[in-house]
């Protein structure tokens, strides 16, 4: 397996009271990914002090084009860092996932 995946890893920097107010619009935002089929899987941390993201089929600099038009990248009550790795193994289903 070549294909890469990355792990968005959030964190963020508001209370969740704050964050909640812009988090209709960040699953919305989401959404548009997952119908291109960049995103795999999301949602929040537990304890709920961030949020991991699973995408593949993008390059990095797209990828975090699309993150800072996130709304909450764009109300600054979030950030992010980009994980990417290269899988050498995989289970089955998750190949099918991927599409490899």
């Amino acid at each position: 397996m070549t294909k890469s995946i990355y792990i968005i890893e959030l964190h963020y920097t508001v209370s969740t009271a704050e964050l909640d107010t812009y988090l209709l619009a960040h699953r919305a935002y989401l959404d548009e990914s997952y119908a291109k089929g960049i995103f795999i899987a999301s949602g929040p941390q537990h304890p709920r002090t961030g949020g991991i993201i699973l995408a593949h089929n993008v390059s990095k600099e797209t990828l975090a084009e699309i993150m800072d038009n996130d709304p909450f990248m764009v109300h600054k009550v979030a950030t992010y860092k980009i994980i990417e790795f290269n899988p050498v193994k995989a289970s089955e289903d998750f190949k099918k996932i991927l599409g490899i």
